[in-house]
């Protein structure tokens, strides 16, 4: 999809919480709210696994679209000839941010005869 078009979904969600964001994404009629959905659900399941952040209370810190990589191809018309155009894509990018986990400290396995 152009970046232009998933852009106007992104801005949707953007400084939003997770949770929101998703609500807002699952009643999106646009084609690029799908994909944007799987990242920010992507995004969450990554930060809760593996950077131990806590689920509630995940909030949406940068999210931006550029540009990626154009097809370049051609399309029959009249006569014999052919007009070029460009399938465009792009990439995203979101980073999210929230609480830490509280982990609990091992405990001490020294008696308390010894130092």
């Amino acid at each position: 999809m152009s970046p232009r078009k998933v852009g106007e979904v992104v801005a949707l969600v953007r400084a939003r919480s997770v949770e929101d964001a998703l609500i807002i994404l699952a009643h999106t009629p646009r084609r690029a709210a799908k994909p944007v959905a799987k990242l920010i659900e992507s995004a969450r399941a990554n930060a809760i696994n593996n950077h131990s952040l806590k689920a509630e209370g995940l909030k949406i810190a940068a999210i931006r679209v550029t540009s990626g990589p154009r097809l370049k191809r051609y399309r029959p018309v009249s006569r014999g000839m052919a007009h070029p155009f460009q399938k465009r894509s792009s990439h995203v990018y979101v980073e999210v941010v929230g609480n830490q986990k509280t982990t609990a400290k091992p405990a001490n396995d020294k008696k308390e005869g010894e130092k």
